[in-house]
């Protein structure tokens, strides 16, 4: 039997864990909610436990594992630094030394958008191109990212390589979570977009939406403005359009500085399809005036949801 190798991604909400093989075999998987509040040693006995029960499902030891988390990490010790949405922000805990304690084998960890990024290269868009550049923008709660040059994927001194999200794209626009103003998270995220969403429903501009959610502002989501935009709301559909402009100026960006053969978009938005595609790859040609454009393909996620554990699992295999 080949080896196994286990990733786990943690969220803030939940915890998603696959055990397989160096080359994507799944074999096992689960998933439980995080339930954050009880602290980082409680959670990470969590996952272990949650790791030891993969395991028997698979009838076999991972011989490592891997593990995204949504902050800045110490990847060379193993240490979570700063997770903004985890309670105590988890900093300074040695996550990947407590769960080697539990599991009995090495463990590594890395900032969870940078493990998409590595599944992306592993198992999808970069999967027998040995020598490609990319970037990764993974659009969901928040805006995270990931830079490969010729194959390998680049974490700079601090494993902080690649927080496309948080470059600037309105000066002295909103405030985003980071603490600077105007990044590119705080106006095209999912819940920037659906915010505007709320604000015209609210205002009787979006009757579209406004029957869609029966007027639960709480359900709004891109899903469902996308849905509204395509049943007639006009204010609707101009605000996903700005909002994706936004990224397309930020992925314009990237590619100007990276010129990169590839730009990968993730997470739940890019689950909005053509309109957001279309719109991005349109600012891109009209922005890019420094080498031609069409040689930079842009396109969705192989992986989709599942980048984040799949990229944790080639972390692990490593």
């Amino acid at each position: 039997m080949s080896e196994l190798f286990a990733g786990v991604d943690l969220g803030g909400t939940g915890i998603k864990a696959v055990m397989g093989t160096s080359d994507g075999r799944i074999v096992a998987e689960g998933h439980i909610p995080t339930h954050s509040h009880e602290g980082p040693q409680a959670v990470l006995k969590r996952i272990a436990t949650l790791v030891e029960q993969l395991a028997q499902q698979a009838q076999g030891q991972p011989v490592a594992v891997g593990m995204g988390v949504p902050g800045l990490v110490d990847v060379a010790h193993g240490v979570t630094k700063f997770l903004p949405n985890m309670p105590t922000q988890w900093r300074d805990v040695p996550a990947a030394q407590t769960l080697s304690d539990l599991l009995h084998c090495p463990v590594r960890i890395l900032n969870d958008a940078r493990a998409a990024t590595l599944g992306e290269l592993k198992f999808g868009r970069g999967r027998d191109r040995p020598s490609l550049t990319f970037a990764f923008f993974g659009i969901g709660t928040g805006i995270g990212g990931g830079v490969v040059v010729d194959g390998k994927l680049r974490l700079g001194p601090l494993g902080a390589a690649g927080e496309l999200g948080h470059q600037t794209v309105i000066p002295d626009g909103p405030l985003c979570g980071c603490g600077n103003h105007g990044c590119l998270e705080a106006v095209a995220s999912g819940p920037a977009i659906a915010f505007e969403g709320q604000r015209l429903m609210r205002i009787g501009l979006a009757p579209r939406l406004h029957e869609i959610v029966k007027g639960h502002t709480e359900a709004v989501t891109t899903r469902e403005m996308v849905a509204a935009a395509e049943a007639g709301d006009e204010a609707i559909r101009d605000a996903i359009i700005r909002a994706v402009t936004y990224l397309g100026i930020g992925v314009s960006t990237v590619a100007t500085v990276l010129h990169p053969e590839l730009i990968v978009i993730g997470g739940g938005v890019a689950e909005m399809g053509a309109m957001l595609f279309d719109r991005v790859r349109e600012v891109v040609r009209q922005r890019i005036r420094m080498f031609p454009t069409d040689t930079i393909a842009i396109e969705p996620s192989l992986l989709g949801e599942r980048a984040g554990e799949l990229g944790a699992l080639a972390l692990a295999a490593q």
